[in-house]
């Protein structure tokens, strides 16, 4: 398997090797995607049929052997709107930091300065002891005296941090992918939740979705829109068990040979301890559906929540291992050291950031990305 390139995709594939080729490699500039053999064919349509013939069970496949399959690169123009629209979301969280080394000095009154600013930005107490201690020992080793060197060396710091959480997400490995969406009450699950349905459509993967929030009233309804804009089945059932829908969308899901399954839940503060224990149920019942389900279990945050995102990662990831993190809302926020916290307390993966309302304001997270648009 030839090695991982920096610039990580935001999907890798799995797909079944033709027995009469060998691996193919299609050159850059594109990031590598390994793609093991799968006995059953990637769905290319991104519609789901809504009747069942003939169903029968998938069984969860296993890596093989491999290929390297290279996507189409996203266009420079593309490229661009999206780092344009990631700076303009940061722009307050940025303000607050870059001005400090404007004409600045570098002494006790830039390094108390600096402190105060990632604490509102509310990088938390130990990120900010971490590159505040990091930053004072790269000036003294390097004999830095002018301030945009620090500020590069504060780029530098930053980007460590937050490298480790840069993770991509796979989609084939398994037949089908069981995703179960968690946050608290407004964090934008179920928006979110259409955003990557018409993403992973686009990667040519069919898609199911769970209605398992049964408890506000017009979150059914609101699931049930985006899978009509976007083709897409929703399994529901009025006033139901949450954790009877997941079981339910599962097994409908490998009888008709779906790709992908997303899982809504119902909006719960950590605090909530039934309700976090009915999370647990509901992982249980789709683990009876199919052995290793759900594969991931994602947290869906607030990016304007601050420290209070900390909290929840930890009390959800408690609660069920987490496997990843969507941060939404990032737009206009003032409070996006909130990753550098993560990063250094619980350094859950964060797959996906989003900064708007579009479909394309929903990105993977690229840690050298949004360091450049905090500190530019």
């Amino acid at each position: 398997m030839p090695p991982a390139l920096p610039n990580i995709p935001m999907f890798s594939f799995f797909k079944k090797k033709p027995k009469e080729e060998p691996p193919v490699v299609v050159a850059e500039p594109a990031p590598l995607i390994t793609v093991p053999a799968s006995p059953a064919p990637v769905v290319a349509t991104p519609a789901i049929a809504t009747t069942v013939t003939a169903p029968a069970p998938v069984a969860e496949l296993k890596p093989a052997s491999t290929e390297v399959v290279v996507p189409q690169a996203p266009e420079p123009e593309q490229k661009r709107s999206w780092l344009s629209r990631l700076k303009a979301g940061l722009a307050k969280t940025s303000s607050n930091l870059t001005t400090l080394f404007i004409g600045a000095r570098i002494d006790d009154d830039l390094y108390e300065e600096l402190e105060a600013a990632l604490l509102t930005s509310d990088a938390g107490v130990e990120a900010t002891q971490f590159l505040l201690d990091g930053l004072k020992k790269k000036v003294k080793e390097d004999k830095l005296t002018d301030a945009e060197q620090v500020k590069a060396a504060l780029k530098g710091l930053l980007l460590e941090l937050l490298t480790p959480l840069q993770k991509p997400l796979e989609l084939g490995r398994y037949q089908p992918l069981v995703m179960m969406i968690t946050g608290v009450n407004g964090a934008g699950k179920t928006t979110t939740i259409g955003k990557l349905a018409k993403h992973m459509q686009t990667h040519q993967q069919s898609v199911l979705l769970a209605a398992g929030d049964t408890f506000r009233a017009a979150a059914r309804e609101q699931l049930t829109i985006w899978g009509e804009r976007n083709n897409v089945t929703v399994i529901s059932q009025e006033s139901g068990d949450p954790a009877a829908v997941a079981f339910d969308a599962v097994a409908s899901a490998r009888a008709r040979g779906t790709d992908v399954v997303m899982v809504d839940t119902a909006g719960r503060l950590p605090t909530q301890l039934h309700l976090m224990e009915e999370l647990k149920k509901i992982k249980r019942v789709i683990a009876k559906g199919m052995d290793g389900a759900p594969q991931e279990v994602l947290l869906i945050i607030d990016g304007n929540t601050g420290q209070n995102a900390l909290a929840q990662v930890k009390a959800f990831d408690d609660a069920l291992q987490l496997t990843g993190l969507v941060i939404t809302k990032l737009d206009g926020t003032a409070k996006g050291g909130v990753l550098a916290a993560i990063a250094k307390n619980r350094p859950v993966p964060v797959y996906f950031i989003g900064i708007g309302e579009q479909i394309e304001d929903l990105q993977p997270f690229n840690a050298q990305e949004f360091v450049d648009a905090l500190l530019s």
